[in-house]
């Protein structure tokens, strides 16, 4: 089911970045950093599920709030003229590495013990 799902998605992501117009470079420096905060929210996400204490509340807050904050630092910095948004890139990215690590050693786990009970 959730194979089926991941297919779809990326499909219609497909579809969409295909026919999508183009973002101006201009805001191309904010929908990045926007995307690595979301990211972060969705490795979070995963991880936090396989702990069996995901909260939807926390996920979708967590999700826009970072997304929002993050963009916010990334327009102060440009009006200020200094690199903010290379601080949120450098937390965001640390956290994602984090959850990967976590989800990554919940996998190898379930694999090992499914092989050593066979």
């Amino acid at each position: 089911m959730i194979f089926i799902a991941i297919v779809i998605g990326c499909i219609l992501g497909a579809i969409i970045g295909i026919y999508a117009p183009m973002v101006p470079y201009t805001y191309s420096g904010y929908l990045a950093i926007a995307i690595i905060a979301a990211l972060d929210s969705v490795f979070g996400g995963i991880a936090s599920t396989l702990k069996k204490n995901f909260d939807l509340k926390i996920f979708v807050s967590g999700f826009f709030g970072n997304a929002i904050l993050s963009i916010l630092l990334t327009y102060l910095g440009q009006k200020l003229n200094v690199d903010i948004y290379l601080a949120a890139i450098v937390v965001f990215v640390g956290r994602m590495f984090n959850n990967l690590a976590i989800i990554r050693r919940y996998y190898l786990e379930k694999w090992t013990n499914h092989s050593v009970k066979n």
